[in-house]
């Protein structure tokens, strides 16, 4: 039994939600998402409350039903409040700034890296050293989050690189005489 998909979703105040089949539409303050569930599973809406049931014992069904709600979770959370992803510069001379809607990125490389913002994802730049970024699809947030931080990945004897703010990097011993 699943412990996440037999769990409600309780939809907050300000957002609506509308079931067609399959598919499930919620209407917030930040927008509109839908997602479409698998035939494995029914996704029922009762006033302000959104709960997934599997068809049958199948391990697949069991698969869909906790993802499936966690899905629903997500686009109740991401109209609302939005989900957001810091990241860090460490390095001597790393910068980032926006410039119209790319951010543009100086990483030590003999040019500047402009980074073209995907739609619906907003990019901001509080520091020279700090970029946030925002969005209403979780996926789409942390997928552009993690190409960022591709363009110079945290290396493990200085710590330089692109961080998320709340990440370890593990440091290993320099080479010794």
């Amino acid at each position: 039994m699943s412990r996440i998909g037999k769990k409600p979703v309780e939809l907050p105040t300000g957002v609506s939600a509308q079931v067609k089949g399959q598919t499930i539409e919620v209407k917030g303050p930040k927008g509109v998402r839908t997602f479409t569930a698998g035939d494995d599973v029914d996704i029922i809406l009762d006033g302000n409350v959104v709960s997934v049931k599997p068809r049958g014992l199948s391990k697949r069904a069991r698969q869909q039903w906790g993802m499936t709600r966690s899905m629903v979770a997500n686009l109740a959370q991401g109209v609302t409040d939005g989900f957001k992803k810091e990241l860090e510069l460490v390095g001597v001379g790393y910068r980032a700034a926006m410039q119209g809607k790319d951010l543009k990125l100086s990483l030590g490389y003999s040019h500047e890296v402009i980074f073209k913002v995907p739609e619906g994802i907003s990019v901001t730049v509080p520091k020279q050293t700090e970029i946030i970024v925002e969005g209403m699809d979780q996926q789409a947030v942390g997928e552009c989050a993690a190409n960022i931080r591709k363009w110079r990945s945290p290396e493990p004897y200085k710590g330089k690189g692109i961080r998320y703010k709340d990440e370890y990097i593990f440091r290993k011993e320099g080479k010794k005489k």
